[in-house]
């Protein structure tokens, strides 16, 4: 949940800072510690705060008639400010600089629009004709001619990212109602230009983004009273013309029949975005609010009226919120916690102390991966569904890839396909550049692999099957086909495989491995290829060891006088073969080990187990935990949980029996008893006695 918390003033505003759009700040940046920010007003003065103690630590201002036209910042490497004045001027100085007549000057060829400050890394200065040059750079030689990027647009938005050691800039501009997206890397002189795709009535007010995994995901706030997201990978080839990026829906603003008429917006974490605007119900005048969205939940989770008007600004720095209110600059504190249903009802675990394989999330996978790599025609047809119908469309997913998609050729040319071509043409698929799509694209070659494998039963290219297994993270929602024709087809270190790295295993599924393990003998598995990694430190006994034990009872050795009697513990010397001394083999003690270690519900599971033949689970599940004790590689307390429900199985096995025979013939309990152990102690006597 999240919530808004202390709020507080950090300062009075001059007559510029005023309510209303156009008027406010011209930007708030933070400073070189992380309780300072930096405020430039839209004149001549720009202020540094320490936000704790709610007091200023320095002021510059520029000389009457000259104005601040780009935002100050602060460079982090040098702990210097940055400032532009009349388009052209930069200005550098230090905090202990009062006087700007007497700091840096440098006079440029070009008019700045914004300077980025980046950490460990040179400010980037972006110019309105879309040049970028890193600060170094640029006072090398300032008045160095300056590239126009754009022609005719005008820049509305700009943000820069570190991924990596390289950094990345990306603004937005607008042109006739169209809007471009530039996505620029400058040490690398790439630059790459989109085309946003159009909303219906409806124009983008305005944008943030983030960074990950090489991947740039830039939300936008539109006039519809909506959150669209829209996925940009930075891997792409320079080649390649204009391409139009597809949006989807993040987040639908309204509440209960009333829109929140948005004007800017921040994100907070994965799951939170706030929004600052006007919430108006219908036949009620409309109130400035901020407010804090879950995404995933799609639910306003907190909210502050404003009765006294904004400028329409935010900014977010650490866990504060900032923006103008009447006459003072504002400070809200806020708060976000995990967004889970778990969470909710307080069963979320420590993810610091959780130790559970990552696999893929189908509902992200659909947001924010499978998007980018479709058509826009394609990529609104899926969101306008259902997340929770993805996972049964991802067969037809492949369907979809366009003809001009290396892996959509592919997809086509597995149905005829021999099985070693088939694994080139994948070993050259695997080696091309990772792609923001790239988990999709492998599940849906895995579906048509397994497709082609049940109508054609000479076809299984197991090599390629077992070496994604090992080196993807995949899981079995991505591929639940793939276990199933393991199954068929008895395989039983693929199913090894799985069992160890897929986390969402369904227990039905595990126990038909199970089930298929015990049924196969163990001269058949020494023929076949399994992984013994779990066991092999523990079958290096050599045959006729002597092993000796000693029987010790309750704690104390036997030598002890026990009701008058003289009772000596026996030490036995025994030579015996390791064989002889473990139930089964190496092979099945490992597939048997992949499956008590896998993941699994006691309450899910037992209805399944309950389908095996009581005398056949009990004998072969008891030889498999002595083996594996034995082998030293099953944990006690798992063995007695495996061994309780065991006996769960065997007491209502044996319940049901008495119930039935007590309702046929109405006997006393004696009789009734007599019927247990005549029908009972036979097989329990001959299920231990193997």
């Amino acid at each position: 949940m999240a919530a808004l918390c202390e709020a507080f003033t950090l300062c009075g505003l001059g007559p510029s800072g005023g309510v209303g759009l156009g008027s406010g700040l011209l930007a708030l940046e933070p400073g070189a510690d992380p309780d300072h920010v930096l405020l430039t007003d839209r004149g001549r003065t720009a202020t540094l705060f320490k936000v704790s103690d709610q007091k200023p630590l320095g002021c510059w201002s520029v000389k009457h008639g000259q104005i601040i036209t780009c935002p100050v910042v602060c460079n982090f490497e040098t702990h210097e400010y940055i400032a532009v004045h009349d388009n052209k001027v930069l200005r550098i100085w230090k905090d202990e600089d009062v006087n700007l007549d007497k700091v840096f000057k440098a006079t440029l060829s070009a008019e700045v629009y914004r300077i980025h400050s980046l950490p460990r890394a040179e400010p980037l200065v972006l110019f309105r004709g879309g040049g970028v040059r890193t600060l170094d750079v640029l006072l090398e030689a300032p008045q160095q001619e300056i590239e126009n990027v754009i022609s005719d647009e005008v820049i509305k938005w700009s943000e820069a990212f570190l991924e990596g050691h390289q950094p990345v800039l990306i603004f937005v501009t607008e042109k006739d109602g169209d809007f471009f997206v530039y996505v620029q890397k400058p040490k690398m002189r790439s630059l790459h230009k989109y085309k946003l795709e159009q909303q219906e009535l409806s124009n983008p007010l305005s944008f943030t983004a983030y960074i990950k995994k090489q991947i740039i995901t830039l939300l936008c706030l539109y006039s519809s009273d909506s959150v669209y997201k829209v996925l940009i990978p930075l891997q792409q080839n320079s080649e390649e013309e204009e391409q139009t990026l597809s949006k989807s829906l993040l987040l639908n603003l309204s509440i209960s029949g009333s829109a929140l008429k948005g004007t800017s917006f921040v994100v907070l974490d994965k799951d939170h975005v706030a929004v600052l605007g006007s919430l108006a119900a219908s036949g009620e005048e409309s109130k400035e609010c901020l407010t804090i969205w879950n995404t995933k939940f799609q639910t306003l989770q907190a909210s502050k009226e404003l009765p006294l008007g904004t400028s329409g600004q935010l900014w977010c720095y650490g866990d504060k919120f900032f923006f103008t209110h009447g006459k003072v600059l504002t400070v809200v504190i806020y708060k976000c916690e995990t967004s889970s249903l778990a969470a909710a009802v307080g069963k979320l675990k420590d993810s610091q102390t959780s130790d559970l394989s990552s696999f893929l999330n189908w509902n992200t996978l659909g947001d924010e991966e499978l998007l980018v790599s479709c058509p826009s025609q394609q990529s609104v047809a899926l969101n306008s569904e259902s997340k929770m119908t993805l996972r049964s469309k991802k067969s037809a997913v492949a369907n979809m890839q366009p003809d001009t998609s290396a892996a959509g050729r592919f997809l086509r040319s597995i149905k005829v396909a021999s099985t070693a071509a088939v694994e080139d043409e994948l070993r050259q698929l695997l080696s091309k550049a990772l792609t923001p799509d790239f988990q999709a694209t492998i599940g849906c070659v895995i579906s048509a692999l397994m497709n082609r494998c049940k109508t054609d039963p000479t076809f299984y290219p197991r090599n390629f099957l077992v070496q994604m297994i090992q080196k993807r993270e995949l899981s079995y929602s991505l591929c639940p086909d793939l276990m199933a024709v393991a199954l068929e087809k008895k395989d039983v270190h693929l199913l090894q495989l799985c069992l160890q790295r897929f986390p969402d295993i369904p227990e039905e599924i595990t126990y038909t491995c199970l089930k298929v393990f015990l049924s196969i003998s163990d001269d058949y598995l020494e023929r076949t290829d399994v992984n013994l990694e779990s066991v092999i430190s523990y079958i290096d006994i050599e045959p006729n060891k002597e092993v000796k034990t000693e029987v010790v009872e309750n704690g104390f050795n036997t030598e002890v006088e026990e009701n008058g009697c003289d009772v000596t513990g026996k030490k036995e010397t025994h030579m015996m073969d390791s064989v002889e001394f473990c139930p089964v083999g190496p092979q099945k003690a490992a597939l048997l080990n992949a499956v008590l270690h896998s993941a699994y519900s006691e309450t899910f599971l037992l209805p399944h187990l309950k389908d095996l033949p009581a005398q056949q689970a009990v004998v072969s599940i008891l030889k498999a935990l002595s083996s594996l004790l034995w082998l030293g590689t099953i944990d006690t307390h798992l063995s007695l949980f495996l061994l309780f429900s065991i006996f769960k199985l065997i007491l209502s096995y044996i319940y049901i029996h008495i119930h039935i025979y007590s309702f046929l013939n109405k006997n006393t309990y004696h009789q009734t008893k007599n019927i247990f152990y005549l029908h009972s102690c036979p097989f329990l006597l001959s299920t231990f006695s193997e």
